[in-house]
């Protein structure tokens, strides 16, 4: 009898044990850890808010750094879910079979890349190929353009960054895959698309590119003509959504694997009809009307 009352009790103490290692390990599945690309950072804040209204026991934890960080967060297991403003490259996916990790892709809009001047600049369009031009140096002066005599100063975002690689694919290489351009090192890395809104606003000389969500009126965002047409275009929701505007892309959020539980819940409200509301209230562009 005294063994016995002695295993009820071990017995109980491993219930009472193991009971609550299970709502620690819950407690601690109650967090989203979204990481990677500044262009979509505001949006998934946003999308965050409003999901973790619907769903108390979840905190989602939504933090930027670029594309790159995004894959490299998911890579490490730091985050649940990474941001991205480019597909991920085959090299990435062959990294991380190495690792064990399964890219599972999920687009959640679409954007254009808005080419940014300061107000006061008086050139109202640019083709590809100036464009081209301008970020390889080989327009170095505004007057080139029909503006003023006055030196051009570049302003790109950092090579981790999602939209810096697809300005370079779309723009800079104009879409060959086999060009080896490269923006000019006289170009000025920011740290984020608002460092480059925030330094056009106050430079003439400036001229960057950052997503439509990021226009505002303290700049002024040029037309631009598609490679062999006489069309330009304004970078609006209309035109990215109508494919006119010739720099738009596709944005994503990446898992590792398919996701399940609170992960799989909110890739499932940024696809469902509210979330697609939040990406038009955010301005970008949604892929479901």
């Amino acid at each position: 009898m005294h063994r016995a009352k002695i295993s009820l009790i071990l017995l109980t103490f491993f219930i009472f044990f193991v009971s609550c290692s299970f709502r620690h390990d819950n407690n601690e599945k109650a967090g989203i850890q979204i990481k990677g690309s500044d262009t979509i950072v505001n949006l998934v804040q946003v999308w965050a808010e409003k999901f973790s209204q619907n769903n108390t026991a979840v905190n989602v934890g939504v933090t930027g750094g670029g594309t790159g960080t995004g894959f490299a967060a998911l890579l490490n297991n730091t985050c649940d879910i990474a941001m991205a403003s480019r597909k991920v490259e085959e090299k990435e996916i062959n990294i991380a079979k190495e690792h064990n990790i399964f890219y599972e892709e999920y687009i959640v809009g679409l954007d254009g890349l808005a080419v940014l001047i300061n107000k006061d600049n008086p050139v109202q369009k640019l083709t590809m190929e100036q464009l081209r031009d301008i970020f390889m140096a080989k327009i170095t002066n505004w007057n080139q353009l029909g503006g003023q005599n006055r030196p051009i100063v570049l302003l790109s975002r950092e090579s981790n960054s999602g939209t810096h690689i697809f300005f370079k694919e779309q723009v800079i290489r104009q879409a060959d895959i086999n060009s080896k351009d490269e923006f000019s090192p006289k170009a000025l890395l920011m740290p984020s698309s608002q460092a480059i809104v925030d330094e056009i606003y106050q430079n003439p000389n400036a001229i960057g590119y950052v997503g439509i969500g990021f226009m505002n009126d303290q700049t002024k965002a040029v037309a631009i003509s598609a490679r062999n047409s006489n069309d330009f275009i304004y970078p609006s929701i209309e035109n990215v959504m109508s494919g006119k505007y010739p720099i738009s892309r596709p944005l994503y959020l990446y898992t590792n694997g398919f996701p399940k539980g609170f992960v799989k819940d909110f890739i499932d409200y940024t696809l469902s009809e509210q979330g697609q509301k939040v990406v038009a209230e955010t301005s970008f562009v949604p892929i479901k009307k």
